[in-house]
């Protein structure tokens, strides 16, 4: 008799139309395929780029909640790519991810940091809520 693996439906995305967008920046494959694939579960809306001049096209096309960036190797296209998303009148959460891999034995193993998913995804809640409460403290300046 064969078995079946039990999986479960994917998330809808949290807040439906209003769902947080993420943009997941990444060089490496398995890296950008495995976070994108976790934030989904979890339920964000989640796009990548695999290199900074992909994400800058989608950042100055799209509005995201948060742009998570690791340009491997390349530290100063990361950041030019985490200013630009923080000039956006839209004003996104930017983080940089540390991806690391140590190619040892030609595999593609990759670790994200940190390694606990619950960790990654409490962080990325904290770095939302502060992007929301940034805005809101804007928005009450504006109005009065």
């Amino acid at each position: 008799m064969q078995s079946q693996a039990v999986t479960s439906p994917p998330s809808m995305p949290i807040g439906g139309r209003n769902a947080v967008r993420i943009l997941v920046v990444a060089d490496r494959f398995a890296a950008r395929l495995a976070l994108k694939g976790v934030l989904e579960r979890s339920g964000y809306l989640v796009d990548s780029a695999a290199s900074s001049a992909e994400a800058m096209n989608k950042i100055e096309a799209s509005q995201f909640d948060l742009v998570l960036c690791d340009i491997y190797g390349d530290a100063t296209a990361g950041e030019r790519l985490r200013t630009l998303a923080r000039s956006q009148p839209y004003r996104p959460a930017t983080a940089h991810l540390r991806i690391s891999g140590d190619g040892a034995g030609g595999t593609d193993e990759v670790s994200v940091e940190p390694v606990n998913v619950p960790e990654l995804l409490t962080e990325i809640t904290e770095l939302l809520a502060l992007r929301a409460s940034d805005r809101a403290m804007r928005l009450a300046r504006v109005a009065s």
